[in-house]
């Protein structure tokens, strides 16, 4: 149940306030997400930063009001430290594109004041930090302590991208700190701070087109820093009450002007968005920056105390995951290919799209090629239905077709397809059950033809795809086959175990025997990372050799990919 917002008094800062600037900031970007999307030409003209800010914020205040709640269940009220605390870890698990993040590390260097032992927010006089006497560093006022914790959030902003760009919002993000600063040293109080921050926000926003030549170009202002004056002035309301006099600052939501060659402008800077939360130490963060900067740009790394949000914009999306799993033990991994997200952020949403649930790296990279958003999942992982349903939203389609590309999936697609549909967008769900029969179905794919052909076509040839997958066994179990031993190779055919052997070539001559005795006429083999190409050569040839009129074709299926997958259609 949304938080209702209370009314504050002028220097109350407080647990309550915080979940009321949560609240009233999540429904600002909310009416101001369309806007700002239509704004949006930096870094990629992709049409997407206000609904990343708002997803983002979205996924704060839900993490504030699940710790309100767990706070409600005991007898203790909910303190600063926490609130902030949980507000920021939300933002962090759930940012989305370079504003999201960037908004969670602003976010965070909030919650590293505020979160602080002792700190407090009550009361223009001054409050004392733990083990501090009267007059002492830990004095201060609530003023005071919102301006250091707006200047900490700028600071750490501003450390988190790789290469910093003025006339952004980092720049609205510190114009707000010095203007915040400037009200804290004449004593002002909280809400004083905190509209003296908005009206600097407001100020600097209204640079930046003069500050960053795309946007001069277009005729907008930067649209993160449009949704951080949104958020700043969310935080002004919170304290005193009273709603911001104006709107955000907005530029005009233009096209982008086209060079004489309309690729020239879609084909510009990296092709892939990598987005993954990373469990790793801090030592181990700072080399994977050095990494990822080699590799692409747009870098922002946040969080945190064994807990970071990566962002960076690459034309080798498989590098940038390697580089996370070389630092720690990266999950979540999200990867958009920009190609139609250039297009779509100069016009209209494209009119479909295709949305699909893969277990490798390999085989996201098919489908990006193909022009799907790729969800990529580690093995034993299952995406839940809100993070299917943030695919849908990033495919920015009316219409769109969900792959699961698991039977273990199709309640959490039909859930998202659900809600999906009552934002407005098409949505069909092929009830694929593995990756082999979501690339059959992109093979049929028409984009340009009527939604439902295309639905029944692409469904017609998942329907007809046999898929086929080889596992290793992890210990001594009954099967459909019998009982195997640990370190056994197992053969599923349609998710049942149709063979048990002892080597991964021999096992997959006997899956492929039974797929086509039945007949068929393509064979699409996908090897794991492990895998060597000798396998593969030896499998295509005991298909040709058998099967003359049967052809074959072999991808790559990544790092966490099955050792193989099968597909006989």
């Amino acid at each position: 149940m949304p938080h209702e917002p209370q009314p504050q008094s002028p220097d109350e800062l407080d647990a309550e306030a915080v979940r009321t600037w949560s609240s009233l900031a999540l429904a600002a970007l909310g009416r101001a997400r369309e806007d700002i999307d239509a704004i949006n030409v930096y870094p990629v003209a992709d049409a997407d930063t206000g609904t990343n800010l708002y997803l983002t914020a979205e996924s704060a205040d839900r993490a504030l009001d699940d710790a309100f709640a767990q706070v409600t269940e005991g007898t203790a009220a909910a303190s600063l430290a926490h609130a902030v605390r949980a507000w920021a870890h939300g933002a962090l698990v759930g940012a989305r594109g370079n504003s999201g993040t960037i908004l969670a590390q602003l976010l965070r260097g909030v919650a590293d004041v505020l979160g602080e032992p002792g700190a407090t927010g009550t009361g223009a006089a001054g409050t004392r930090e733990a083990g501090t006497g009267p007059g002492g560093p830990g004095e201060r006022s609530s003023g005071a302590l919102l301006a250091q914790a707006l200047t900490r959030a700028a600071e750490e902003a501003y450390a988190a991208v790789s290469h910093p760009v003025e006339g952004t919002m980092l720049t609205v993000a510190g114009a707000a700190a010095r203007a915040g600063e400037a009200a804290g040293a004449a004593a002002g109080t909280a809400a004083d701070v905190a509209r003296a921050a908005y009206d600097g926000a407001r100020a600097a926003l209204a640079e930046t087109p003069g500050q960053l030549a795309a946007l001069g170009r277009a005729g907008v202002v930067d649209a993160g820093g449009c949704g951080l004056v949104a958020v700043l002035g969310a935080l002004w309301q919170a304290l005193s009450g009273q709603e911001p006099a104006a709107e955000p600052v907005r530029g005009r939501a233009v096209p982008v002007p086209q060079t004489s060659d309309p690729c020239e402008q879609e084909e510009d800077g990296p092709a892939y968005e990598v987005i993954y939360l990373l469990e790793a130490s801090d030592a181990a963060v700072g080399e994977l920056r050095e990494r990822l900067d080699g590799l692409g740009d747009s870098l922002v790394v946040v969080g945190g105390d064994g807990l970071w949000n990566v962002h960076v914009h690459v034309d080798d999306p498989g590098a940038a995951v390697e580089a996370g799993v070389v630092a720690g033990r990266p999950y979540r991994i999200r990867i958009t290919h920009f190609g139609d997200e250039r297009r779509r952020g100069r016009g209209e949403r494209a009119q479909r799209a295709v949305v699909a649930v893969v277990p490798g790296e390999g085989l996201a990279g098919l489908c990006g090629e193909a022009g799907a958003t790729a969800v990529l999942v580690r093995s034993g992982e299952v995406p839940a239905a809100p993070e299917l349903l943030d695919a849908i939203r990033r495919a920015h389609a009316r219409e769109v077709v969900l792959l699961p590309g698991g039977a273990e999936l199709r309640a959490a697609a039909a859930a998202a397809a659900e809600q999906a549909r009552a934002e407005g967008v098409r949505v069909a769900v092929i009830p694929t059950r593995s990756a082999v029969q979501g690339l059959a179905a992109l093979a049929v794919h028409d984009p340009d033809g009527s939604f439902d052909e295309d639905v029944v076509a692409m469904t017609a040839a998942a329907g007809a795809t046999r898929y086929g997958e080889l596992a290793v066994a992890e210990r001594q179990s009954f099967t459909s086959a019998g009982i195997c031993q640990a370190g056994d190779v197992l053969g599923l055919i349609d998710g049942d175990v149709a063979v048990i052997g002892s080597g991964l070539a021999e096992t997959a001559e006997a899956v492929l025997e039974r797929m086509l005795g039945s007949g068929g006429e393509l064979v699409t083999l996908v090897l794991g990372p492990e895998v060597p190409d000798a396998v593969a050569e030896r499998l295509e040839a005991y298909v040709q050799h058998g099967h003359l009129a049967v052809d074959t074709v072999t991808y790559r299926g990544g790092r966490y990919s099955a050792p193989l997958l099968i597909g006989v259609e």
